[in-house]
């Protein structure tokens, strides 16, 4: 197991939470591959998106369901900030994880993090566990809980 995938499973021990990985054979690095692998609807797939505050400079987590797009003017309204994507580099080094793999929780700092409603409108969710081919699945709301999320809105309906 990466160091990555430590860092989450720690996390969700720490929340005592017993839940396994799965290390599919293909890359899970998509929602629309996580889907697949999973055999789920790919609204089920929580995608984890990191942006940068424009005015503080700090970085956002934002968990958008997989069939979701990010309205920006949404998004800006529920972090109360202009919200620009950030550079990959400074991702891995504030958060431990690379793009394709960047989990909810387990990063080397907590993140304010955002969740879309959407997800809650689901029993169970599959999420990222540190690699572009692992994936942890979850009750969209013990999510919320372990990562005190703000929930919000991440398409117009």
């Amino acid at each position: 197991m990466s160091k990555s995938a430590k860092r989450v499973k720690a996390a969700l021990d720490a929340a005592g939470l017993n839940i396994e990985f799965v290390e599919m054979p293909d890359s899970t690095r998509t929602a629309e591959e996580a889907a697949i692998a999973c055999k789920v609807e790919v609204g089920q797939i929580v995608k984890s998106l990191i942006f940068e505050g424009q005015r503080s400079g700090a970085l956002k987590l934002l968990l958008v369901s997989g069939d979701h797009q990010v309205d920006m003017a949404l998004a800006e309204k529920a972090v109360g900030e202009g919200l620009m994507r950030a550079d990959v580099k400074r991702i891995r080094k504030e958060t431990g994880f690379a793009i394709g793999g960047v989990s909810p929780i387990g990063h080397f700092s907590p993140l304010p993090t955002y969740i879309d409603e959407h997800l809650l409108d689901f029993d169970k969710v599959w999420a990222a566990a540190g690699g572009n081919n692992i994936v942890f699945e979850i009750d969209p709301k013990i999510l919320l809980d372990i990562t005190d999320a703000h929930t919000f809105k991440a398409i117009l309906k």
